[in-house]
């Protein structure tokens, strides 16, 4: 395994921080930076008090000035160059949800880095092979960090016009807060055990039932990030209005209409076109029948450009094709085992999953160091994903994309993806060409079940 020696942080001071609390603390910001200097952003992981509900101060961990953090923008083929700066009392990283990337820049600790300690920095540095809507978070004590507000959006832009002139980007997230805006636990035993430990109070772009402005008349892309720790949204929409799918999980499909509702699970990202109505009107945006947030229509911006006629199909990302007539097929069965347990081992969370008989102990640094699989770089596999539980698992795999196939539950239409939402009892074929080298990750993005054994490591070498 490849291991990125962490940097000191020295010159903090030096560093561009702008912006005050209302406290008068100085409030750490994202900013482009002069490319001379070699990063492109500087990230700064700090705490920041937040008001989730009227009132009553929430004290979250944020990227940047806000939680959800601040969006990040690089275009397609280009480098992404972030200066993460830590800031917090705790040590992380930063994973890229969905990036094909070096192993090194992956963000998994004992993995692909050394964690981040507080007062550190580390430097992320990679190209961006495919366009479409991405986001970032830690994988460090994930139920915590990702719960207290470390999450943010990283939208790839395509590498030439895409038709499209309004784009609007809405984060998903549900925060584990009372009424007095107090952080509840992050994890139950029991509630890991199953679903996993939902949040109590959602929002849109970190606004409990938030409103996006759309303008009237215009076809708007409009993408939908699931950054929560456990909850799978039934995205529906409700009013007078046209929409149809552009992409999912940052991979462009072929345009269809929205059907009644699209089940996103925790990872997952939808890339919609709305054409809105007139000026006035309002699209819910809803969870089943649980209103999350309102898009509301305004009129556009006298000058502004158009979208009037649906923009053709996105161009396709470069991901290598499988050669599904020569792949070896490899099974991976998703299973509940435990037994929940009032104490546990030297603070060891409870071990309730597995995957192929083999739970992940998120406690030992050594792990990955005994993949589950080994695959050989550049041939082509079949994944059999086996669902033998009665809960659903958006399962994620790091630095490669696969294109699902294939479902005994319902009809598919292949796609590529990097998280797949298996339901329950279900068995799934997702296909994939091993073209990049390493030791990745392979889980369950409801967290509380990767933290509690649903996890593996899957070499390529």
């Amino acid at each position: 395994m490849s291991v990125t020696r962490r940097q000191i942080l020295t010159g903090v001071a030096g560093l561009a921080v702008v912006g005050v609390t209302a406290g008068g603390l100085g409030r750490y910001w994202l900013g482009r930076s002069d490319p001379e200097v070699g990063h492109d952003y500087q990230l700064i992981a700090a705490p920041l008090d937040v008001e989730l509900v009227p009132g009553h101060t929430t004290q979250a961990w944020a990227f940047g000035p806000s939680a959800p953090g601040t969006e990040l923008r690089a275009r397609q083929g280009d480098w992404l160059r972030v200066r993460f700066i830590n800031r917090l009392p705790v040590e992380t990283t930063i994973h890229w949800h969905g990036i094909r990337l070096p192993l090194e820049m992956d963000g998994v600790p004992y993995v692909s880095q050394l964690p981040v300690k507080p007062g550190e920095f580390f430097d992320y540095r990679f190209r961006v092979p495919d366009a479409g809507s991405y986001w970032y978070h830690p994988h460090v004590a994930s139920s915590e960090e990702l719960g207290r507000g470390l999450v943010g959006p990283l939208i790839i832009e395509e590498r030439e016009p895409t038709g499209f002139a309004h784009e609007r980007t809405v984060s998903l997230k549900n925060w584990h807060v009372d009424e007095q805006g107090a952080f509840l636990p992050f994890s139950i035993a029991r509630e890991a055990a199953r679903n996993g430990t939902l949040g109590r109070l959602s929002s849109v772009n970190g606004v409990h039932l938030g409103v996006v402005d759309l303008p009237a008349g215009e076809v708007v892309r409009v993408r939908l990030l699931n950054l929560d720790n456990t909850a799978t949204y039934r995205i529906n929409l409700r009013g007078q209005f046209e929409a149809r799918i552009y992409a999912l999980d940052g991979n462009p499909i072929e345009p269809r209409d929205l059907d009644k509702e699209y089940w996103l699970g925790p990872g997952m990202r939808i890339d919609l076109a709305i054409r809105a109505p007139a000026a006035g009107e309002v699209i819910a945006l809803r969870d089943g029948p649980v209103r999350l947030g309102t898009f509301r229509v305004v009129a556009p911006v006298e000058h502004s450009a158009t979208t009037r006629d649906w923009p053709p199909a996105l161009p396709a990302n470069p991901v290598a094709e499988p050669d599904l007539n020569n792949a070896e097929k490899i099974n991976f069965n998703f299973e509940w085992v435990g037994s929940v347990s009032v104490d546990t081992d030297n603070g060891r969370p409870p071990s309730l999953w597995q995957i192929n008989g083999q739970a992940w102990d998120i406690t030992d640094k050594t792990c990955a160091d005994r993949p589950i699989a080994r695959l050989v770089k550049g041939n082509s596999y079949i994944l059999e994903l086996k669902n033998m539980t009665q809960y659903q698992h958006p399962i994620h795999l790091h630095g490669m994309s696969f294109k699902v196939i294939a479902s005994n539950r319902h009809e598919v239409v292949p796609y590529f993806t990097d998280t797949y939402l298996l339901g329950r009892n279900e068995r799934a074929q997702v296909a994939l060409v091993a073209d990049n080298p390493g030791t990745w990750m392979f889980h369950c993005h409801v967290i509380d079940h990767m933290e509690t054994g649903l996890m593996a490591a899957i070499e390529v070498a």
